[in-house]
């Protein structure tokens, strides 16, 4: 049988370091490849449930997870409900993100180093990218470009679309990475390809990537017992954001001074493992490329209750309902 996860997890010997001893049941709400379910059972822990919305991946999982017995437990699902799969939990890892295997997948629709067809649907179900990118309205496609992608040239990518998609519909990945790539400049040596970051907005809004996370953190909150860890691995700087928002929001009281007393408010329900995120060090970009921009974030869970979820509090970028300002 084969049991190797077919990628390297991102920041697995940090997180398993900082997360030590890893023990007890917990919750794997990306499970991908099984890379951190594998890495976190062989670490210690007693069982893990792994959970993922790509019915792809619990697919591939049969080819290795039976070596795990009752330790490893597959669930299709969305990590923004994994309270409603487990509770009293003594930790939940969550990797942001597409995956390498997704990435891998021409057919899949969310590389533009292939040609494919125009989906990007994590769940393989629902509105596809080109569904989104046909039919939505250009001062709306042009806030997703700027909020989910932080794109500068949003305005000028967004009307190529349209006047693009006059002439008949955008289906493949390499007939959109060309038009974005037309608006912009040709990229310097090192740099990344044009199309990167509209690809990235337009991944974010198929998949609701944004509400996801932030309902998954609460969620999270709400799973762990006291003494749990929350471990959070993103990979650009609006997950991030979210994340060390979030964190921030749950672990420090507000402090008064002389000139403005301290607020009242909800009790921290996180203490921080880690002050500051961690990177990966020499030897994993040796190893593992992916690595470079990925950030690993981790609360222990303390016994206060959980917080109200509120986007606004945690900078979660709000798309307005008809155009914005660029």
């Amino acid at each position: 049988m084969e049991t190797r996860a077919p990628h390297i997890p991102v920041l697995l010997r940090p997180l398993i370091e900082v997360c030590a001893p890893i023990s007890g049941r917990w919750l794997d709400g990306t499970f991908g490849a099984g890379g951190y379910a594998r890495g976190l059972l062989e670490a210690g822990a007693a069982e893990v449930t792994g959970v993922d919305r790509d019915p792809l991946a619990l697919q591939m999982a049969a080819a290795w997870a039976g070596a795990y017995g009752d330790r490893l437990k597959l669930v299709a699902g969305t990590f923004s409900h994994l309270d409603d799969y487990a509770q009293d939990l003594d930790g939940v890892v969550l990797d942001l993100g597409v995956s390498s295997m997704q990435l891998d997948q021409p057919e899949r629709g969310f590389s533009f180093q292939k040609d494919g067809p125009l989906d990007m649907r994590m769940s393989q179900e629902g509105r596809s990218a080109a569904d989104l990118v046909n039919e939505t309205e250009e001062s709306v496609l042009a806030d997703i470009l700027y909020l989910y992608g932080e794109e500068r040239a949003s305005r000028r990518i967004a009307r190529a679309i349209v006047e693009a998609r006059k002439t008949g519909p955008i289906t493949t990945t390499l007939q959109l990475a060309e038009i974005v790539s037309r608006c912009l400049p040709r990229p310097k040596p090192g740099q990344s390809h044009p199309a990167t970051r509209s690809f990235q907005a337009i991944r974010i809004a198929v998949n609701a990537e944004f509400d996801e996370l932030a309902a998954g953190l609460a969620a999270a909150e709400r799973a762990l017992k006291p003494g749990g860890k929350l471990a959070v691995v993103t990979f650009h700087s609006l997950e991030d954001r979210i994340v060390k928002r979030f964190f921030q929001t749950r672990s420090t009281e507000q402090q008064g001074n002389r000139y403005a007393p301290a607020q009242t408010g909800p009790a921290p329900s996180f203490t921080m493992l880690t002050k500051r995120a961690v990177g990966p060090d020499d030897q994993e970009m040796a190893e593992n490329p992916r690595a470079r921009s990925a950030k690993l974030r981790v609360g222990l869970r303390n016994d206060a209750p959980a917080h109200k979820l509120d986007l606004a509090a945690l900078d979660v970028p709000l798309l307005r309902q008809k155009g914005g300002r660029r």
